[in-house]
């Protein structure tokens, strides 16, 4: 449809109008009709196509316009494929995730019990207690970190670490913990992961824990140790205490040194804070205790006094 005002119409005949308007007659229109009422010139025509296309032009249209449909068919197929693709693995992937979270939910139920067992130590019951616990860390990695690693091996299990970080923390804090309650020094790494390894297909990549997982697992370690050492001068072993007091001074010590090179620091600057106050906590109880003793004076007429490490004479009952 074309329009025009109708002034033009007293100026050019009929077809020299059209010629005007079109540049050529139009063979295929049935006619042009001019509104009076309205004032504008309406041209209606048989052939839906522009005026210079034959009857061939619209029949190649037709069948361009039949093949590109087909072809958007087509196109819309293969994303729809691509998209389910891509749902099922998504779908994989947050089934694997809730997985993931249940594994790393035991792993931290099961290495807490292993740590409340470790603080039953004392001089009596060294040797029982911390075989115990050892076979308890022993059932933890073969039931519950093994289905971890078999879960997450030969995948990209960086992309799930914040689902299985909290329960390898606390696995870690569990097994340097046991290591240092039976030969006073602290497992590193390398020695964790080659654990991890034996659990392992040796044919796809196996689950490592990360060295960002390790130190955040060394900084909750220092808290028990500061627990450790507060019961064991309550039994009145203050070399042990003394021990426990450097060791943990040396920890934080040298992470001060690595912790403002890390990239993703944000979780371990936060335990450097309770980690400086476990410190301070063993630091003080030795030194109050150490200066209590010094301060004692034993009665006199009573010899060589027998007292304590808290300084007061122990009464035979």
């Amino acid at each position: 449809m074309k329009i025009l005002n109708t002034h033009y119409r007293t100026r050019f005949p009929k077809a020299d109008f059209c010629r005007f308007l079109f540049g050529t007659r139009l063979p295929n229109a049935d006619f042009c009709r001019f509104t009076h009422g309205a004032g504008f010139l309406v041209m209606a025509a048989s052939n839906p196509h522009r005026p210079h296309q034959g009857d061939g032009m619209g029949g190649t249209k037709k069948m361009r316009t039949m093949l590109g449909a087909t072809t958007m068919m087509s196109e819309g197929g293969d994303m729809t494929r691509s998209f389910a693709k891509y749902a099922e693995y998504l779908n994989d992937l947050n089934d694997k995730r809730e997985r993931v979270v249940k594994a790393s939910r035991d792993i931290t139920i099961n290495s807490k019990k292993v740590i409340f067992q470790v603080h039953r130590l004392s001089k009596q019951n060294n040797e029982e207690v911390l075989g115990k616990a050892e076979k308890d860390l022993a059932n933890v990695t073969s039931q519950y970190i093994s289905k971890l690693v078999k879960e997450l091996q030969g995948t990209d299990f960086w992309k799930l670490r914040r689902a299985y970080s909290p329960g390898i923390q606390e696995y870690v804090e569990a097994v340097t913990f046991c290591k240092f309650c039976r030969t006073g020094t602290l497992l590193n790494l390398d020695e964790i992961n080659d654990d991890l390894l034996q659990l392992s297909d040796q044919s796809v990549q196996p689950l490592q824990i990360n060295i960002l997982d390790y130190l955040l697992g060394v900084a909750d370690l220092t808290g028990e140790l500061m627990r450790l050492a507060i019961g064991r001068i309550s039994d009145g072993e203050l070399d042990y205490a003394d021990q426990i007091c450097r060791f943990v001074r040396d920890i934080y010590r040298e992470l001060t040194l690595v912790v403002p090179r890390m990239d993703d620091s944000n979780e371990m600057k936060k335990k450097m804070d309770v980690m400086l106050q476990s410190v301070v906590k063993i630091e003080n109880a030795c030194f109050g205790v150490h200066l209590r003793g010094s301060e004692y004076v034993p009665l006199l007429g009573s010899g060589e006094a027998n007292f304590s490490f808290l300084g007061m004479p122990e009464l035979d009952a």
